[in-house]
């Protein structure tokens, strides 16, 4: 294969393809706003200088352990199979065998020759029997509440026991855009009725799927699993934060229980058959931060990037716990892991306060050969930080209620960790992503945080801070021990056949740029547009581990950028990587985010073994303006959740920029779509 990349994608003075009403409506405009990490504490780069300086790196650090082929891996999130065989055999780069797409702006899902597609299910189809069908020109709130919600991301795909082909799809609604949902939308003056369907459109779904005889089509059906979760759901609060002073409201005076689930990232499947969720961007929807008077919580509102008069959206003049003059507490309450139980669709889902409170891209499992569960997870800010927790119990197998109720309440116990890199070549590490002679490579330390014990209390391991202090204002807790500031850190993965751990560094074009910190070698590049992944070789339950850079993001043409080492004429041009996922051969495939370089997002692959290291392929592209979430790899069928079609700056109903996937005149909608061999082959063979 020989790809010969576009001309136009050799400039490098462009930034992201985010639309204006997408950077509004997806994260509040985080990146157009001041570093929330304003924190002193050093960035690597200086680190390793002063180390250098004392010597201190001779030799090397402690080694870390390997992982032993006899330990219990549990594949997690977008690892999900549909009941085949989830560990095949084959050579290095078995499963990508398909001829790359070309970069595009296609308003349409383009897969490769031989692959046929469908869409599963769109915002406003029926999820709840009885909902009413969508209709655009006439939603109403209690019509949203049992439909499929808006701007879906992560998705996860659930065998339904004894009965072959058949799904539980659990997927997540990162927010609302109100401008392209309605009409003749007034940001300044949005209505009752469509605060009430924001609300609604926001959570998550839990759809029966069922699959076709001969194809990778899936279908939804109504079952007894179906539900949805909404902004108003209640949910439970556990661990050190739970009944903590900073969690009560006038409206949830024992700080336990908590209504809805906002901006609702990426996720995770659980090896005992739940499904977790990041609520990332949640400080956009809270409004009046400048009313707050109290230096100290006023710090801690702008190190979570809240901060000024009105929200965008409006929603503190419908609603008092949005409006922080009223209920200073009610943001604490967001920022979480949560945990769903979709086979109870009556049980109450749960946030999880031992896992810390940040911008959760996701969090995924990894099983340790001693059983203990490591959850992993980014915080998605420009200069954030990584973080994994350590489960103090062990996983129980089984499906049956006592397993259930145990594994249940994993995330409860144990120990939260922050991270710390250093790199071995920082003397050739200048900013302009040049390759030092032995790749980009380095060690860490996870930094203890917090401990939480059976009882669900906390003992802070940070100086001068609380556990409460922590599980709330656990960014704060990262700042005073030094941990790295990394380019958006999003989603993480552990590889089930290697247990080598991913990291998706999405961007930061404020990498190096005025008084914000400098490159180091894990983050390489100024003004980072594009992005890079990390790959952690890691001492899963212990505090080491070393790392390398497997791809430094970008036009395949332009000399910074990097595919550890393999013949950069021959792949994929890759540009914002955001989520990840792993196929039963173990390719890592990677999903995109606000592509830089001109063309629709994607999905891609990458093999991460063998002479072919490195190679990375276009598998699909989304609809102009969309974004591609929640990749699922099977040998069957892959899935992609496409968010945000047709977002563009001048785009409305009245114009709108793209019409899938109904074709048309259709308002766009976001949807979970299935791609699939033709004649029943398998995925990449």
């Amino acid at each position: 294969m020989s790809l010969k990349p576009l001309a136009l994608f050799v400039n490098h003075d462009g930034q992201s393809s985010r639309s204006a009403t997408t950077c509004t409506y997806k994260c509040g405009n985080a990146c157009f706003h001041e570093v929330p990490n304003a924190s002193a504490g050093e960035y690597f780069g200086d680190i390793v200088a002063r180390l250098n300086r004392r010597g201190l790196l001779k030799g090397g650090a402690a080694a870390v352990l390997a992982v032993g082929a006899a330990s219990a891996l549990a594949a997690c999130g977008d690892d999900t199979t549909d009941g085949t065989d989830a560990s095949p055999s084959g050579s290095p780069g078995t499963g990508t065998g398909f001829t790359p797409v070309a970069p595009n702006t296609e308003d349409a899902v383009v897969v490769p020759e031989g692959y046929e597609q469908g869409v599963i299910i769109r915002w406003g189809d029926p999820v709840i029997e009885g909902a009413p069908q969508f209709d655009f020109e006439a939603q109403t709130a209690a019509a949203a509440a049992q439909q499929f919600g808006y701007n879906c991301d992560f998705a996860g795909l659930l065998p339904i026991e004894g009965s072959p082909d058949k799904f539980l799809l659990v997927v997540s609604h990162e927010y609302s855009t109100e401008p392209m949902m309605f009409r003749g939308y007034n940001a300044d003056a949005p209505t009752r009725e469509q605060f009430d369907i924001a609300l609604a459109s926001h959570g998550l779904s839990v759809v029966e799927v069922h699959g076709e005889s001969g194809t990778g089509k899936l279908t939804p059906a109504f079952g007894k699993y179906n539900r949805r979760i909404t902004a108003t759901t209640e949910f439970e609060v556990r661990g050190p934060a739970a009944g903590s002073d900073l969690l009560k409201t006038k409206a949830d005076p024992t700080g336990t229980k908590v209504l809805g689930t906002l901006n609702n990232c990426s996720g995770g499947v659980t090896p005992w058959g739940t499904v977790l969720s990041g609520e990332e961007n949640f400080n956009q929807y809270f409004g009046n931060a400048e009313t707050v008077t109290d230096a100290d919580a006023a710090k801690k509102l702008k190190r979570y990037g809240i901060k000024g008069a009105a929200s965008d959206r409006k929603w503190e003049t419908f609603d008092p716990r949005f409006d922080l003059a009223q209920e200073p507490n009610e943001v604490n309450r967001f920022g979480y892991v949560v945990e769903v139980n979709p086979w109870d669709a009556s049980s109450a889902p749960v946030k999880h306060t031992a896992l810390g409170r940040f911008k959760h891209e996701a969090a995924t499992i990894h099983v340790a050969g001693d059983g203990s569960v490591i959850a992993y997870s980014g915080d998605d800010e420009r200069f954030d930080y990584m973080y994994k927790f350590v489960s103090a119990k062990k996983v129980q197998s089984g499906t049956g209620a006592s397993a259930m109720r145990h594994n249940m309440t994993i995330l409860d116990e144990g120990t939260l960790y922050v991270a710390k890199l250093t790199g071995d070549h920082a003397d050739e590490i200048d900013g302009s992503g040049k390759v030092p002679a032995g790749g980009f490579t380095g060690k860490g330390q996870w930094i203890p945080l917090l401990e939480t014990g059976a009882d669900g209390k906390g003992k802070s391991l940070v100086d001068g801070m609380s556990a409460e202090d922590v599980a709330v204002f656990t960014r704060l807790a990262g700042d005073k021990v030094g941990a790295t500031k990394m380019d958006r850190p999003e989603d993480f993965e552990a590889n089930p056949k290697s247990g080598k751990v991913y990291v998706a560094l999405t961007n930061n074009s404020n990498r190096a740029k005025d008084d914000n910190p400098g490159v180091d070698e894990a983050n390489p590049r100024k003004l980072n547009k594009n992005g890079q992944v990390l790959e952690i070789d890691d001492d899963h339950t212990g505090t080491e581990f070393t790392w390398s850079l497997l791809l430094v993001c970008g036009d395949p043409a332009a000399a910074d950028t990097y595919f550890s080492g393999f013949d950069k004429s021959k792949v994929s041009p890759i540009s914002c990587p955001d989520n990840l996922a792993f196929d039963p051969y173990g390719n890592l495939w990677i999903s995109t985010d606000g592509n830089a370089l001109k063309s629709n997002d994607g999905l891609f692959s990458v093999v991460l073994d063998g002479d072919n290291r490195g190679e990375t392929k276009q598998f699909l592209t989304v609809p102009k303006g969309g974004e591609t979430c929640g990749p699922i790899i099977t040998e069957q069928r892959v899935l992609v959740c496409v968010q945000h079609p047709g977002e563009a700056d001048d785009a409305t109903p009245e114009n709108a920029s793209s019409h899938w996937p109904d074709g048309g005149t259709a308002q766009p909608r976001p949807s979970v779509a299935v791609v699939w061999k033709k004649e029943s082959g398998r995925i990449g063979m």
